[in-house]
């Protein structure tokens, strides 16, 4: 026992501080452990009461409120001059005060029976409070299915969008354009996707006036349950987006699958899908059914850019011309078309402008010979406001000829309508410069071939650090250059931004040398647009916007899919500017309807100018208002090339 007590006395007691030597000056000493506060403990104790689960909460809850109910309760009594003079009358008083406020009876007497109040008074409390938080969870849980987008959707002629990509909001802002011309419908999106955020990138396209609705839903376009959740086979169109990102054309696929076991076999709803590999056109169309239109969206872009390369200073007149504002195109099925002519017809239009017509198979014939007679089933193709806004004469009208203005001293035109014949001129070869590279460049490469231009793929590095070296540092030797946006779907952040650097080099040369070259420059993103540093000469594209403006005009017309394929094709009837001075000469005061009538006789079918002072194009302006035209002046016909 002693030695026990030697060895457990001297390990309880605490170790002395060594002194610091002469070697440990200078270390700061090990800070030693402060006992926690009153606060401190107060706190731990709290916590762990708390967390013990729902009876410690209910018995803080009843705690708190008894300590502050009871005392104010007492002051009020006995601040109160008609209170009992009692001690035990003013308690019963404050009693009855405590339980009227936390409703807990009140009843005064002998003990049992304020046992027996509190108690149905706790009963009463139980069944409210447990019917209350019933009836708020019922209301919670119907608030969160409709902030899922989980619920049904029912409505008739609606357009459908299934699947999201960046081209979504531009689609949904055209489909609702489309629907406010007939003042009622709705779209509907279905996409794996938060409906809120959906809603909110899509709000900027709601119209301001009309009975136009947008509904967001949230499901996998590939489950053939989320589609019956928006109606589909109730549906005047079905829009088919590819998403962004690898496994696009497989995942189109799929929902088209999805979606004829939805609807059926024999449900006529129009579907217009995208894909974005041409080696998955025939198994999305197989997909698709008879009857669906299926495009490939970047053979569509590549074509695109390849006409804004042919045609400088067209990029703007296309997208004008496939947006839901002003004037599209519309196909007029009307009685009494059958064994008229297309010139008799064209003439006859006093507030549109024709382009062509469809025969009763689907086949567009653009900008057709005036004595071109019409069909049984055949439509007529024109550019206007609103498909009714073209009224047709009952009875065939001979075209009147248009007046011949004065012509000017110059030698070269003489009048309103054919220009001279001139000699045929080979054309010469015109080279384009390449910059940048993504999965349409072998397309665009090809259509600019086709169209009779050389493409060149220029060092994009070379051009923008070291200037001076490669075929890339001298785009002045080139007729058109050609900016390509970054590849997609490969991890790259910004695929405008190596459009933007390249534009900023080009427009620091064009500066430094005093030669401007047309430039062509492909953006992925609309709101890259103000940023780019373009000159006059240059068409910045939203190749994704345009696609999608294109698959909004096809799923409101299907007959206009083989149309706008004819309009785009580098070669063939397609749109062109031509100079305003080869139908009319400079300094002439004529109404648009004249230089229409010297387009006809021309063998092109003029759809809109563009001032030479102005960026924006004017499609289908008034034909009777004149005008004098100057040589800047554009005429936007649709012709050979």
């Amino acid at each position: 026992m002693r030695k026990e007590r030697e060895f457990t006395v001297p390990s309880q007691r605490a170790p002395r501080r060594a002194r610091p030597g002469p070697g440990t000056a200078g270390r700061s000493a090990k800070p030693s452990r402060a006992r926690p506060g009153v606060r401190d403990r107060a706190r731990y104790w709290v916590d762990r009461t708390v967390v013990r689960g729902v009876p410690a909460l209910v018995a803080w809850l009843a705690l708190a409120c008894l300590s502050l109910v009871a005392p104010a309760s007492a002051l009020l009594v006995w601040t109160d001059d008609a209170s009992p003079d009692t001690l035990r009358g003013k308690a019963a008083t404050v009693w009855r005060t405590v339980g009227q406020t936390l409703r807990l009876g009140g009843e005064v007497g002998p003990p049992l029976r304020i046992a027996l109040s509190v108690f149905l008074a706790l009963v009463s409390l139980l069944y409210v409070s447990t019917l209350v938080g019933l009836v708020t969870t019922a209301i919670t849980d119907r608030l969160a299915e409709l902030e899922r987008g989980q619920t049904t959707v029912v409505e008739r002629g609606h357009t459908l969008v299934l699947g999201w990509s960046e081209q979504t909001p531009t689609l949904v802002a055209e489909l609702l354009a489309a629907h406010a011309q007939r003042r009622a419908g709705a779209v509907v999106v279905l996409a794996d996707r938060d409906k809120a955020e959906m809603e909110r990138e899509a709000r900027d396209a709601l119209p301001s006036r009309g009975r136009i609705r947008l509904l967001c839903r949230r499901g996998r376009p590939t489950d053939p349950a989320a589609l019956a959740r928006v109606t589909p086979a109730a549906a005047e169109a079905v829009v088919v987006l590819p998403p962004d990102g690898p496994g696009a054309d497989a995942q189109v696929i799929r929902t088209l699958l999805a979606l004829r076991a939805a609807v059926g076999e024999g449900c006529p709803v129009r579907i217009v899908a995208g894909v974005r590999d041409t080696a998955h056109l025939p198994t999305a169309r197989l997909a698709a059914g008879p009857g669906a239109v299926v495009l490939d969206v970047d053979d569509l872009a590549a074509r695109l850019l390849v006409q804004c390369v042919l045609e400088p200073g067209i990029a703007l007149v296309l997208e004008d011309l496939l947006d839901f504002a002003g004037a599209e195109l519309h196909t007029l099925h009307r009685p009494g078309l059958a064994g008229r002519r297309y010139g008799e017809l064209a003439a006859a239009c006093p507030d549109s402008c024709a382009v062509g017509i469809v025969r009763a198979d689907g086949t567009p014939h653009l900008n057709p010979p005036p004595d071109t007679e019409l069909t049984p089933g055949d439509g007529l193709v024109v550019l206007a406001e609103d498909h009714r806004a073209t009224v047709l004469p009952a009875t065939p009208a001979t075209p009147a000829t248009p007046a011949t203005p004065a012509a000017p001293a110059a030698p070269v035109a003489t009048a309103v309508g054919p220009a001279p014949v001139r000699p045929a001129t080979v054309p010469a070869l015109r080279r384009a410069l390449l910059l940048g590279w993504n999965g349409r460049g072998e397309r665009v490469v090809a259509g600019l071939a086709r169209g009779g231009v050389v493409a060149v793929r220029g060092d994009e590095g070379a051009f923008m650090v070291r200037e001076g070296v490669g075929v890339a540092a001298e785009p002045e030797a080139y007729d058109h250059v050609v900016v390509l946006a970054g590849p997609g779907g490969d991890g790259q952040p910004d695929p405008d931004g190596r459009t933007l650097v390249a534009l900023l080099h080009l427009r620091a040369r064009e500066r430094r040398t005093g030669r401007a070259v047309p430039v062509v420059a492909e953006l992925t993103d609309a709101r890259n647009r103000p940023l780019a540093p373009a000159a006059r000469r240059t068409d910045l594209l939203v190749t994704g916007r345009l696609t999608a403006l294109l698959l909004a005009q096809v799923s409101q017309n299907g007959h206009l899919a083989a149309a706008f394929d004819e309009l785009f094709a580098p070669t063939g009837h397609g749109v062109r500017l031509r100079p305003a001075r080869d139908f009319v000469p400079p300094g002439t005061e004529a109404p648009f309807a004249d230089l229409a009538a010297a387009a006809a006789r021309r063998g092109v079918a003029a759809l809109g100018y563009r001032p030479r002072d102005a960026a924006l194009p004017r499609l289908n302006p008034p034909k009777a208002v004149s005008r004098t035209w100057s040589a800047g002046d554009v005429l936007i016909v649709v012709g050979p090339a």
